[in-house]
């Protein structure tokens, strides 16, 4: 590829402020946070925590790999020397593992890989997993028309109930009428549309949203065109008379199968309970769940192809994972700014003070595990993905994957960047 020139950088820089994605999505979804965040543009809110690479406009986030879908297995074979790269930046490889894909020029893709099969404990990065059933599920509803799948998750309304038990990650709720914000927790009575369930589940991680997503798609199976008129005392009143065994197999199958589509194995990346303890009642766990560098990159790049379900559903799950809250762990490196990251990250630890080793808040002695999978977007159109796992025991990680995000990104950026450009970013 090409150096990347001056005029360009400037220009593409310059477009990437001028955009205002999604808080330019109210209308289409119907959030009610991105009503609110409409007022950081003419300076009547401000948030401190957005960052240049977080305005991009709706229509402005595209796929990448949509023009020439090439085998996942070709676009995944070893570049050395990008490989001799990437694993330079790890101090140790016990207890990581990664995949990068640089996709920066789709034609020359380059990829490195690091304990790639190593299982790890996925975390909240399952509820991409969750995210692809319910929108698989709405296509088979309307297999033909993307803007009726759209009207039903702007317009219906579900109830929390115990399914949304108990989580303590907060969720933003603003009342348009009133102009009032909080965030709390979510408790049972709790009603939003499905579109806002879901970007609780995405954009906050809620724990409690994802198990009702879940539950949403669980009933668009069964149901099938009576989920259209299905109301929330006909759904309860089903579950609670619905045979465990069943819905289990429907539930657990309806998350994974559309991971098997995709190519990603049983032991590549799988989902086996809900993320909260009120579906107990009614759902049991099956399977345990696992997630690789492999099977996650395999996801990506099928999202980037536009092959997760259809091409529609690729690109709103992208959009979806657009940052919308908080960068954090990896996409709170300084070095992302600028770039649009589309994010998820996932943590699990546990900490025994009688190992009489260190510990704390993402340094578990007992486990630690960390998850940041990243498609970076540069306003100069160096484009690339990353899925990291880790489990590595009493080191602060979520520190860690910020630091790796760091190297990892100026070492790409090294293959287009002339020392001139370099060195125009820095006055």
């Amino acid at each position: 590829m090409k150096k990347i020139g001056n005029s360009l950088l400037v220009l593409l820089a310059a477009l990437a402020l001028m955009a205002y994605y999604p808080i330019d999505g109210y209308e289409k979804t119907g959030i009610a946070r991105l009503k609110r965040l409409e007022k950081t543009l003419d300076s009547t809110i401000t948030e401190y925590y957005l960052r240049p690479g977080s305005f991009k406009k709706h229509d402005e986030i595209n796929l990448w790999l949509c023009e020439k879908t090439y085998p996942t297995d070709s676009l995944m074979q070893v570049d050395p020397a990008f490989q001799k790269e990437m694993l330079r930046l790890f101090p140790s490889r016990s207890g990581y593992g990664i995949t990068v894909l640089d996709i920066t020029d789709p034609e020359n893709t380059r990829y490195a890989e690091m304990n790639e099969n190593s299982g790890f404990q996925p975390g909240s990065v399952g509820k991409i997993a969750v995210a692809t059933a319910f929108f698989t599920e709405l296509r088979n509803l309307c297999p033909d028309d993307y803007n009726v799948r759209e009207r039903l998750m702007k317009n219906k309304v579900v109830r929390s109930g115990a399914w949304g038990l108990y989580d303590h990650h907060t969720i933003p709720i603003y009342n348009i009428e009133k102009d009032t914000y909080v965030k709390r927790t979510v408790i049972a009575s709790d009603e939003f549309t499905l579109y806002e369930w879901v970007d609780h589940m995405v954009s906050v991680s809620n724990n409690g949203a994802a198990s009702i997503v879940w539950r949403e798609a669980l009933l668009m199976r069964i149901f099938g065109d009576d989920y259209f008129g299905l109301t929330q005392e006909e759904a309860d009143a089903y579950f609670e008379t619905a045979d465990r065994g069943e819905i289990t197999d429907i539930a657990i199958n309806l998350v994974n199968d559309p991971l098997r589509d995709l190519g990603i194995k049983h032991n590549e990346w799988r989902l086996g309970s809900f993320f909260t303890n009120g579906p107990n009642q009614y759902v049991s766990s099956k399977g345990g769940s696992i997630g690789t560098p492999k099977g996650l990159m395999k996801y990506f790049i099928k999202l980037e192809q536009g092959c997760v379900i259809d091409e529609a559903s690729s690109l709103e799950i992208k959009r979806l994972l657009y940052m919308t809250d908080r960068r954090i762990r990896y996409g709170a490196s300084p070095e992302l700014h600028d770039a649009a990251i589309y994010f998820k990250s996932g943590s699990l630890y546990s900490n025994n003070p009688s190992l009489g080793t260190p510990y704390g808040e993402y340094r578990g002695n007992v486990y630690n595990y960390m998850n940041s999978v990243c498609i970076v977007e540069h306003p100069n159109g160096i484009n690339y993905i990353v899925c990291l796992e880790s489990n590595v025991l009493s080191k602060n990680s979520a520190g860690a994957h910020m630091y790796l995000a760091s190297a990892i990104d100026r070492q790409i950026r090294k293959a287009y960047e002339t020392p001139e450009v370099e060195e125009n970013q820095k006055s």
